[in-house]
């Protein structure tokens, strides 16, 4: 069912990257590495496509950044054989609690940390002449489970249409070292925080219930296909409308004959000798 040929998707991916980057005039890119899965997938197969020369890697800790985070950066820096750039956001972060006039829970404070980090990623990408590229991977996209213009903010992300038991289905083929594979998936933005305890369920069945519902199988069906009820399958199909709006440019009402993001749609790739 969710399973895939790890070559298969690996090769697509690299070639992906090349093309992207080649038709934006540049050959590098930007990766803000966490220590997570995604991001380690993401960078590995950045570095297969371009060469580690042209993967610019920032690692941006705070407070409340495991301790084990520091520890698999450095792995992930060893392994791959190129540097990082660390930079303690800590210090922004204090700045905006200062000045904003309201508290802040720890969801909010945790997408001022995420948005952030996209600040300096781009910035960095500025400096560097490169392409921002984002570590995201389908089952967040569907559900809504990142930051707008936070993680969420980048130029491509390479890892966006494969959930996220696939990701880990490549991370194996692709050698990522087993504690980053093993550690439980976690954003950091708040101490303890894992992904699925705030979501309240495993990747696993997540992924079997976006699965079905992404090929409109009945909700019956999903449901015994997951291994759960009908009433968790109809949640996370209420989680994927809401956060529709994060997953679309700003809405723009129709004046012209074709209109950004709604009738005039461009073409992901395009030769250069068209």
């Amino acid at each position: 069912m969710l399973e895939i040929d790890p070559e298969e998707k690996t090769e697509a991916i690299i070639e992906f990257i090349r093309s992207y980057t080649e038709n934006a005039g540049v050959g590098s890119v930007v990766i803000g590495l966490s220590g997570g899965i995604d991001s380690a997938v993401v960078t590995k197969l950045s570095i297969m496509a371009l060469g580690k020369e042209n993967v610019y890697t920032l690692f941006m800790p705070e407070l409340s950044t495991p301790m084990e985070d520091f520890e698999h950066v450095r792995l992930l820096s060893s392994e791959f054989g190129i540097e990082y750039e660390t930079i303690d956001i800590s210090p922004l972060i204090h700045s905006i609690r200062k000045v904003y006039p309201y508290e802040m829970d720890a969801v909010a404070l945790g997408n001022i940390k995420s948005r952030l980090r996209m600040l300096l990623w781009y910035g960095y990408s500025n400096v560097k002449k490169s392409l921002v590229c984002g570590c995201s991977n389908k089952t967040e996209l569907l559900i809504g489970y990142f930051t707008k213009y936070g993680d969420g903010g980048s130029d491509f992300m390479p890892i966006g249409d494969l959930y996220k038991t696939q990701v880990y289905q490549v991370a194996e083929y692709i050698g990522i070292p087993k504690p980053i594979i093993e550690k439980p998936p976690s954003a950091g933005l708040w101490k303890g925080q894992t992904d699925e305890k705030e979501l309240q369920i495993t990747y696993t069945t997540l992924d079997k219930i976006l699965y079905g519902l992404e090929r409109k199988m009945p909700i019956s069906r999903i449901a015994e296909m997951a291994g759960t009820n009908e009433g968790e399958v109809m949640r996370i199909k209420e989680m994927r409308k809401k956060s529709q709006h994060k997953r679309s440019m700003p809405l723009i009402p129709k004046m012209g004959l074709r209109t950004i993001s709604l009738d005039w749609r461009s073409p992901v790739q395009e030769s250069h000798d068209k």
